[in-house]
């Protein structure tokens, strides 16, 4: 096995190695993560790409980890680990944050992870919520555009807990967004993006529940009858009963874990205020 440039492979051999675990990826959706990260792919002697590894820097202090996957005819070889030193040598001195599938646990355990929240994957055909309509919202729900991305990635770094200027505005270009506005303050917002079966809703930032809801329903209204997806730490509930009800139960789950300091949203003695409701993605946190 060889380590390569994961920009220097073509879009179909990651894609193929993506299907080759069952995860949902386009090659589109690939291509959006080069963009937004770096990575390495394991190649075999003739160039076959049997494993992969991403991280995304915020900042110099901070980088989420994700795309690790290795073929299934490897992932007993330690590949994963011999991957995710390379990461290591990258990003050193950061703190780190991933999410770790069931399969993959044991490995992040082995390189000092720390368990922190589950991810509940919400997904299905969306539909408008035929009970419980929408609560009076204190506000006002528009359409985002250009001239809200600076409040957008305040309000995602008050939730977050790090500032992601570049990811938040790569995906305020590459989203559908909906925020809600008390006077001309942006208090929550919901960015939705084409992914996989269909499209994700994430990153969602809000105060409350009912402000989270108040911004995911357009996007229900918008992608009905079509699949949509949320990935969430939240599982009870006015914003997860939405969301079932929305045609979208729970599909499965992932581990929030993380290596180095607690960001805001996991601080020990609460959560953040504003609270991020819903991830950019499992691989982008």
């Amino acid at each position: 096995m060889r380590i390569g440039d994961i920009e220097k492979v073509e879009l179909d051999r990651l894609h193929t190695l993506s299907l080759s675990v069952g995860w949902p990826h386009r090659a589109e959706d690939w291509q959006f993560l080069r963009e937004s990260g770096q990575g390495f792919v394991a190649l075999d002697e003739i160039g076959r790409v049997l494993g992969s590894a991403m991280w995304f820097p915020h900042g110099a202090d901070f980088a989420t980890v994700g795309m690790v996957i290795t073929s299934p005819r490897l992932q007993t070889l330690g590949a994963g680990q011999w991957l995710m030193k390379r990461v290591f040598e990258n990003v050193a001195g950061r703190d780190l944050r991933l999410n770790a599938t069931r399969a993959a646990r044991r490995l992040y355990l082995s390189l000092d992870f720390q368990p922190e929240k589950t991810v509940y994957q919400f997904q299905g055909i969306a539909r408008v919520p035929t009970t419980g309509g929408p609560a009076e919202t204190r506000g006002d729900i528009r359409t985002l555009d250009a001239r809200d991305v600076a409040a957008g990635i305040a309000l995602d770094a008050a939730g977050f807990g790090v500032r992601r200027t570049a990811l938040i505005e790569k995906l305020f270009a590459h989203s559908t967004g909906y925020g809600l506005f008390r006077g001309n303050k942006l208090t929550a917002f919901a960015l939705c993006r084409p992914f996989g079966r269909g499209h994700v809703v994430g990153p969602v930032v809000a105060e409350s529940d009912a402000d989270a809801v108040a911004t995911v329903r357009p996007h229900v209204v918008d992608h009905s009858g079509s699949f949509l997806r949320v990935d969430t730490h939240v599982d009870n509930g006015e914003f997860a009963a939405f969301l079932s009800h929305a045609g979208m139960p729970v599909f499965d789950t992932v581990l929030t874990m993380s290596l180095g300091k607690r960001l805001a949203d996991f601080a020990a003695g609460g959560s953040a205020m504003p609270k991020t409701y819903a991830l950019a993605s499992q691989t982008l946190g």
